[in-house]
């Protein structure tokens, strides 16, 4: 049966806005975590979520035009996730907001945000020629280069954990894998918009049919639910079908309104061992 998140209320999403370019922290608008875990049934879980703002500029003190990239790191334990396009209007309120230094304006979004989440939010700033993070493929074994015979031919498009199996005829008692995939869809649970995310998984347990999990992610192709929460089900589902030892999913979504969310949630860490910029973003 598919876990249908409720639609967040009285969000920015698919609204007309009017743009502010002053500073103004009230723009940015809570969506309780516990949305989509209460919907999934499950509370437990451990990670980070990172989200990259591509489009930041403020003025400095003279009145000259700044531009940077903003990561931030937001812990999977605070209550409350942002609305994507509230701070989308938050990042833009800088727009002709005077302030002194770069630390000044990562130390006010950093206030900003874990005052509203409920949680230590860090910020991180780049200027545009000191950001070199490069573009790269998901780790591991590509489930996008499997080929579906016609017994397999997929016709559930709604989160169908039923597709997760053991592999059959496995002698191997555990196993350590990874697996990948770059043909992730899921839809904003208010607007319906398509959102495209490429996933790794990292998995050590009883072997699983990669087949199976290639279908049961192409299942999400017509589900709604914000980044965090498809990645949560993801984590629960697998980890309710095999128990694995360890288990970990990363999913990287491709930017919309110049903002990417690529959410972590592992078994046994709070922070991948490197943040990822996936190829698409």
């Amino acid at each position: 049966m598919p876990v249908l998140m409720p639609e967040p209320q009285n969000t920015l999403l698919g609204k007309d806005t009017v743009y502010s370019d002053r500073y103004n922290p009230n723009l940015l608008q809570p969506i309780a975590r516990k949305l989509g875990r209460d919907a999934i049934g499950d509370h437990r879980f451990r990670g980070v979520d990172i989200w990259r703002l591509y489009e930041f500029s403020w003025l400095n003190m003279q009145g000259l035009p700044q531009t940077a990239i903003i990561e931030l790191t937001v812990p999977a334990t605070t209550k409350f996730i942002i609305e994507s396009k509230s701070l989308k209007l938050y990042a833009g309120s800088y727009a002709m907001t005077r302030l002194s230094s770069q630390e000044e304006v990562s130390n006010r979004i950093s206030r900003d945000l874990s005052e509203r989440l409920e949680g230590p939010v860090q910020v991180k700033l780049y200027r545009i020629n000191e950001y070199h993070d490069s573009l790269q493929s998901m780790p591991g074994f590509s489930l996008d280069d499997l080929v579906l015979d016609k017994s397999e031919d997929i016709q559930t498009y709604e989160t169908e954990p039923a597709y997760l199996i053991f592999a059959p005829n496995c002698k191997t008692l555990i196993s350590k894998k990874t697996f990948s995939t770059t043909l992730f869809r899921s839809l904003c649970p208010v607007t319906g918009q398509p959102d495209l995310a490429a996933i790794t998984i990292n998995y050590e347990g009883q072997p699983i049919d990669p087949k199976g999990l290639l279908k049961y992610l192409v299942s999400y192709r017509c589900h709604r639910g914000f980044h965090e929460q498809c990645v949560e089900q993801i984590f629960h589902d697998l980890r309710k079908a095999f128990n694995p030892l360890s288990l970990e999913v990363y999913a990287c979504f491709t930017r919309r309104g110049g903002i990417d969310i690529n959410p972590f949630r592992s078994s046994w860490r709070d922070i991948p061992e490197e943040f990822i910029r996936e190829k698409r973003q």
